[in-house]
C-alpha cells in the first residue's frame, strides 16, 4: 500500500476507485465498503484509493471537547487498511479551512481535480462538506456532471444492530470488549511502553507490567479485570489485565497493569501490545492484601478457562 501524507502528493493513478471517511477502528462496516471498493477497482481495471483525514475532524471542529477517544491511532489505522488490501491511502491534514469547503467544492476540487475519481463508494448515511451538507443525493447529482459513478453501501448489521465507531466506543467504555471485538472483526488492542510501578504485584506473586499509552486520544476500556493476550517482541502470551485506581491500596491515579502468565523477563521501556479477549469482573476494593491475593488466584483460573 502506498501512503500519501497530503493530497498534493497523490497523482498518476489510472482510474482511481475511491472511498472517503475517518475509518476509526476499521470495523466490519468499513471492511464491507473496502471489499466493494476492491471489487469495483478490479472490474474497472483501476486502483483502490482511500481518502482519510488527520487529525480527526472533531478534534479540529471542537477543540475544547475532551471526551473524544479513538479506536485506532494513526499508525494502527494505516496497518489495518493495509491489511484490508487498500492500494493507495491518502491522509489529508484536516483544518478549519478545509472544513469550510462546500459539498460542491469538495467534490470538484478534491474528488475530481485532485484525485480524478472515476468511481466513488460511500457508506450508509455518509455526509461531507461544510456543516456536513453533502449527502448521497448530492453525489448522485454531481456524478454525471463530473464523470464519476457513485455507489452507496447499506448499513452493515450484526444481530440487527447497525455498526458504528460510536457504538464500539460505548461498548469499550462499558468494558464490553467482546461486543466491541465482534463489531471490529478483531480483538480491540492498545500499545504502550512498560514503565516502573509500585512493585505491589511482585510482592503478591503476580508481577505486572505497568503500561503507559502515549496517545492521549486512544480509548482505554472501562475499569475492571480482563483476560488478554500480550505481544512482546513479536511473541504472544496469555495474561490478565487490571485497569483502574487500585482501591485496595488507595491508589491515586488510574493505571493499566498486565500480569503476563509464565513470563519472567525484564521488559522495562519496551513497547508491548495488549489485546482484550474478555472482561472477567469489576474492579473491587478488598479488606487487605491477603484477600486481594486470593482473588488474583481466582482471576488466573478464570483467565485460563477463557483460553481453554
Amino acid at each position: 500500500m502506498k501512503v500519501y501524507q497530503d493530497i498534493s502528493k497523490f497523482h498518476g493513478v489510472e482510474c482511481p476507485v475511491l472511498t472517503t471517511g475517518t475509518f476509526d477502528g476499521v470495523h466490519l462496516g468499513h471492511l464491507k465498503i473496502i471489499r466493494r471498493l476492491e471489487e469495483l477497482s478490479l472490474s474497472a481495471g483501476g486502483e483502490s484509493v482511500v481518502l482519510t483525514f488527520h487529525p480527526h475532524p472533531r478534534m479540529v471542529l471542537y477543540p475544547d471537547d475532551e471526551s473524544l477517544r479513538l479506536l485506532s491511532t494513526l499508525d494502527e489505522k494505516i496497518s489495518l487498511l493495509e491489511a484490508a488490501g487498500v492500494q493507495h491511502l491518502i491522509i489529508h491534514p484536516f483544518s478549519k479551512e478545509f472544513s469550510r469547503l462546500t459539498s460542491l467544492e469538495f467534490v470538484r476540487n478534491i474528488l475530481v481535480n485532485k484525485i480524478g475519481t472515476r468511481k466513488l463508494v460511500i457508506g450508509y448515511n455518509h455526509h461531507f462538506g461544510r456543516n456536513r451538507e453533502g449527502s448521497f443525493e448530492h453525489l448522485k447529482e454531481y456524478g454525471p456532471l463530473y464523470g464519476f459513478d457513485v455507489e452507496e453501501i447499506p448499513a452493515k448489521d450484526i444481530d440487527h444492530i447497525e455498526i458504528s465507531s460510536t457504538k464500539i466506543r460505548n461498548a469499550l467504555l462499558e468494558g464490553d470488549v467482546q461486543t466491541a471485538s465482534a463489531y471490529l472483526g478483531h480483538a480491540y488492542s492498545l500499545q504502550g511502553t512498560v514503565v516502573r510501578g509500585r512493585q505491589l504485584g511482585r510482592e503478591l506473586g503476580f508481577p505486572t507490567a505497568n503500561i503507559h499509552v502515549s496517545d492521549a486520544f486512544k480509548l482505554i476500556p472501562g475499569d475492571g479485570i480482563y483476560a488478554v493476550t500480550v505481544q512482546v517482541a513479536g511473541k504472544d502470551w496469555k495474561g490478565m489485565m487490571s485497569i483502574g485506581m487500585n482501591p485496595t491500596v488507595n491508589g491515586k491515579v488510574r493505571t493499566l497493569e498486565v500480569n503476563i502468565l509464565n513470563f519472567e523477563n525484564d521488559i522495562y521501556d519496551q513497547v508491548i501490545r495488549v489485546s482484550f479477549i474478555k472482561r472477567l469482573r469489576d474492579e473491587l476494593k478488598f479488606s487487605g492484601l491477603e484477600q486481594l491475593k486470593a482473588q488474583l488466584y481466582k482471576d488466573k483460573e478464570e483467565t485460563l478457562k477463557v483460553f481453554g
